[in-house]
């Protein structure tokens, strides 16, 4: 194979990765829109989420049960060339739904959330496609090189995203635009189908590297049978709330969302439990620290999305300037904005030049990665004069980064007890301490996905690959945590009064705080599991870790 970057076959490979942090960064003005649009309430309007990372596990999930029954790893033995048309054409049904429910008279929010589905569906076998495909574009050692510049372009999609949309939605950043309809977004959706349809068209004519694997599939009955019960209360989160709560009313609906978190987690603890007893069946989860990490995952990606998800609901209220939706999108942009800078700071560790070097990376990648995020914002009309103040926040990650010095452990735990902190200060506070409090979870949960994978994956030999399409899955928090911070915040419609004197809708982010304090607690307990099998990743370093996981990691 050539060893030199193919970039013209690279170009057009990334697009995609911008179509992923573009569509889910969206959401977060999106939700707002629907719930208002539709008439829906808190939870209601996170199913939107629920629907998007839903698809992810489910398309995950269908592919490996495909592989498992028939022998056959499906995806290897259709390319990833082909798995990416594949996946776009799957998109593009989804886009073209989408653009066709938008001039019906008769739209509900139903279809609107299997457009969602069918999107992400297709976004699942892309990523599970492009990443390796990525590596291949190449040598093996400047693999992580592309990948990083993939999730650049990226995080170029989540920061542009949530203008765009609310552009499209609007008419206008400053206000004053048109009314909002659901009709606005046909033109959005056209272009996005559009847009699969020519980069598939692409790679179909394309004469792209065949990139194969010849590792042997593992039937592993008890995991697939854990990750099927699973599925079960997802299903119907997804597609059978309407129907339960009809049943039963809002006590139908919490006891839907919590029992769908209770039955996650609960399977997965007694796949660590069992595996103890029995490893035959089990595959990569007879490792606890695999099964540690799924649920890390699960909670990871949960409060990364319900963080900004929530936080329409949350800045309509009178303690946070009673902002309309029209005017949320820089907020979102911000957040997302963040997780680039974190990602931008991270891979300063990929480049092999001397510590000081590094060092002075750290403290100055940071900012010129908050300045990109202020320049669009301002070339959009936004007025950014207050957002200087988020620089205090980008400092404490910088702290964080020196401190932590390459080590998973220590950074994950460091992030992790600063995000609490960050909650902690949003929820006992109001205004734009508080909005900028909570919108740097975002800078904090930007280097946690890196941290939890080296760590689930460590030590699992021949079942690394198994292990990463389990880790993987559990992209399902962002279906499941969401809706649970959105039913808290439905107390208000019940309890005007509020809580602690706040709002629920405020009080909500308990929800983050619980879910960052395990983050917290998991750095610990998974160094502890490690440790008793000879692993001790923070005195063997962070690039030997980033080697064990630059072929899987996770853009959004």
């Amino acid at each position: 194979m050539n060893q030199q970057t193919k970039w013209s076959q690279f170009g057009t490979l990334i697009t995609v990765f911008f179509f992923w942090g573009f569509v889910a960064a969206s959401n977060g003005v999106f939700i707002p829109f629907c719930k208002t649009h539709f008439h829906l309430d808190q939870f209601e309007s996170q199913l939107i989420d629920s629907a998007f990372y839903g698809a992810y596990f489910f398309g995950s999930l269908i592919l490996y049960m495909l592989s498992a029954f028939t022998k056959v790893d499906i995806l290897n033995k259709m390319g990833y060339k082909n798995g990416i048309i594949v996946g776009l054409a799957i998109s593009v049904i989804g886009a073209l739904g989408m653009a066709f429910i938008s001039t019906s008279a008769n739209a509900t929010f139903a279809m609107v959330l299997l457009c969602f589905f069918v999107i992400a569906l297709g976004f699942s076998l892309q990523q599970t496609s492009a990443q390796p495909f990525a590596i291949a574009m190449g040598s093996q050692e400047t693999g992580a090189h592309r990948l990083n510049m993939a999730g650049g372009i990226n995080s170029l999609g989540t920061l542009l995203g949530p203008l765009i949309v609310s552009f499209v939605l609007f008419g206008s950043l400053k206000g004053g635009g048109t009314e909002p309809t659901l009709g606005n977004i046909k033109t959005l959706y056209l272009t996005l189908a559009g847009l699969f349809t020519f980069v598939a068209v692409f790679f179909a004519v394309s004469k792209l590297p065949r990139v194969t694997s010849d590792e042997k599939i593992e039937t592993s009955n008890k995991a697939m049978t854990s990750l099927l019960i699973i599925a079960i209360p997802v299903f119907m989160l997804i597609f059978l709330n309407k129907w339960v709560v009809t049943q039963f009313g809002d006590d139908g609906k919490r006891g839907l969302i919590i029992g769908t978190l209770l039955i996650t987690i609960g399977v997965l603890v007694n796949a660590m439990v069992s595996s103890r007893k029995n490893k035959e069946g089990w595959g990569a989860m007879q490792y606890p620290q695999l099964v540690l990490g799924m649920i890390a995952i699960f909670v990871y990606v949960g409060v990364e999305v319900t963080v900004q998800s929530n936080m329409g609901a949350l800045l309509k209220t009178p303690d946070f300037g009673s902002i309309n939706e029209k005017y949320i999108s820089p907020f979102i942009s911000l957040y997302w904005g963040s997780l680039m800078i974190g990602r931008w700071t991270g891979a300063v560790s990929v480049f092999d030049v001397s510590k000081n070097t590094k060092r002075i990376l750290t403290a100055v990648v940071p900012f010129l990665a908050f300045g990109v995020i202020l320049l669009v914002n301002w070339s959009q009309g936004t007025d950014i004069s207050n957002f200087s103040v988020y620089a205090v926040c980008i400092a404490v990650l910088v702290v964080a980064f020196i401190y932590a010095n390459e080590k998973p452990v220590t950074m994950l735990f460091t992030v992790s007890l600063l995000a609490v902190i960050a909650m902690l200060i949003g929820l006992f506070t109001n205004g734009e301490v508080a909005k900028y409090a909570f919108i740097s979870g975002g800078l904090f949960c930007s280097v946690m996905w890196p941290c939890i994978f080296s760590l689930g994956v460590a030590g699992l030999g021949k079942y690394t690959s198994q292990g990463s399409s389990f880790l993987i899955m559990m992209i399902l928090g962002g279906a499941v945590i969401p809706p649970l911070q959105g039913a808290v915040c439905d107390i208000d419609a019940t309890s005007p009064g509020g809580i602690m004197g706040t709002t629920y809708t405020h009080f909500s982010y308990i929800v983050p705080i619980a879910c960052f304090a395990y983050l917290a607690w998991h750095a610990l307990k998974t160094r502890k599991v490690l440790k008793s099998q000879g692993l001790d990743f923070d005195n063997s370093g962070w690039r030997r870790s980033l080697k064990k996981i630059q072929n899987y990691p996770l853009i959004l």
